[in-house]
């Protein structure tokens, strides 16, 4: 310092006085003409060195304190594979790779005449499915008016029969009752007959009166032979009133299968009304088999991979490109584990985003994850052998974007580098 030096320096340091022929002027007045020295600027340097490196030293241990941050992280979308849902000729491609699209937008067109002919198909089978089912449908009431008439009218034949067979049997007993006096009639007279033909001859009666006794014989032995005939008769009248009973009965207990024939019709009309069902469904599917050849955009975003052609015969869920959506993106961030102490979902967060001068966005954290990205690796570390190197390990947390406004302008693209600054204490 200058003021610590000796009176030895000053007098060695000062410049020989040009002579001038005055006498030189001793030590005290040359120090009281002399005008004061100003004070060095290193001490404004070093004591502002100091307060800046607090200041820093501060800012990093609140910063180190309230905030958690990490490099390791991207933004994170949901990648579209545009394909097919149906196999064709590609007609048309209306993108080329890196385009934007929106949602709605026809991307590949694909020959739409197989799709219109089954479709066609499709109408006519409704048609004749919908035929059948009125057919079905109205021939419930005839089958139940015509079966219940069945049914009364096989009852009344069997009333009839049991009637006609009841008759027959009186009938029946009529005759064998007639057979019976006949008999006795014809025995009667044919015992007269042998007692008068031996008095004719002595003449004891007249030869007239044995006549009429070999005609009342001749008489009485036909009115048997009739009265037999008639039972016989009255017995074959009997049989075929049976019979008749017999067959009123089985046309009686057909005509009572009548509901069950009910029950079966309307079983055709239920089927041809599901067969109805099953053609419309048919349609369906073909119709959207025919909006399938116009293949859509499902959302806002950037086509990337397009493989389509015109020309090329595609099968049905082939990949034909892939949409990148622009919005509804989020950060996947990889915090270390020993970060993880104080993160809770809900906290806010602030991401810088790399590719545009750090520019800020504002996001919060929503889900933290359930296994470290080793374990979810494709081959997860094996620990088992002795050989175990301990390292700190990462925990992919995802940050979902609080202001969609801020990426209204769809910057944001997955896979983006940025830096997110996760407060972990208010």
């Amino acid at each position: 310092m200058a003021e610590a030096r000796t009176d030895e320096e000053r007098k060695n340091a000062q410049p020989a006085q040009p002579h001038t022929g005055q006498p030189p002027r001793n030590e005290e007045e040359d120090t009281e003409l002399r005008p004061p020295k100003q004070p060095s600027h290193k001490r404004f340097f070093i004591i502002g060195g100091i307060v800046l490196a607090v200041i820093i030293a501060g800012l990093y241990w609140w910063h180190s304190t309230y905030y958690e941050s990490t490099d390791d992280a991207q933004v994170d979308g949901n990648l579209v594979q545009i394909s097919t849902r149906i196999k064709g000729n590609i007609t048309r491609v209306n993108v080329e790779d890196n385009q934007m699209v929106q949602a709605g937008q026809v991307l590949v067109e694909i020959d739409p005449r197989d799709a219109q002919a089954a479709l066609d198909k499709g109408e006519a089978n409704l048609a004749t499915a919908r035929a059948n089912y009125e057919a079905a449908l109205a021939g419930v009431p005839i089958t139940t008016t015509s079966t219940g008439a069945t049914l009364s009218s096989a009852g009344a034949e069997v009333q009839a029969a049991l009637s006609t067979v009841s008759q027959a049997e009186k009938q029946l007993d009529a005759a064998e009752a007639q057979v019976l006096s006949a008999e006795a009639d014809n025995t009667k007279a044919q015992l007269d007959l042998q007692r008068y033909t031996p008095l004719v001859k002595r003449d004891v009666v007249s030869r007239q009166q044995f006549d009429s006794i070999v005609a009342i014989a001749a008489s009485r032995k036909a009115a048997l032979s009739a009265a037999q005939a008639n039972l016989a008769g009255a017995r074959d009248q009997v049989r075929v009133a049976k019979d008749r009973l017999a067959a009123a009965k089985a046309n009686y207990n057909s005509a009572q299968t009548g509901p069950k024939q009910v029950a079966a019709q309307r079983a055709k009309a239920d089927a041809a009304a599901a067969e109805v069902q099953q053609a419309l469904a048919a349609l369906e599917v073909d119709r959207l088999n025919l909006s399938y050849t116009k293949v859509v955009a499902p959302d806002t975003g950037i086509v990337n991979k397009k493989t389509a052609q015109v020309g090329q015969n595609v099968s049905a869920g082939q990949t034909l490109m892939t949409l990148v959506p622009l919005s509804g993106v989020w950060i996947t961030a990889n915090f270390k584990e020993t970060q993880l102490d104080h993160m809770r979902a809900g906290q806010l967060a602030t991401v810088s985003v790399d590719a545009y001068g750090g520019r800020k966005y504002h996001a919060k954290v929503t889900q933290i994850g359930g296994a470290t990205g080793s374990m979810l690796s494709l081959f997860p570390p094996e620990n088992a052998t002795g050989n175990y190197v301990k390292v700190v390990q990462r925990i992919p947390v995802r940050l979902d974007f609080t202001d969609p406004k801020e990426n209204s302008d769809h910057l944001l693209r997955p896979g983006m580098s940025v830096t997110p600054d996760v407060r972990v204490k208010n």
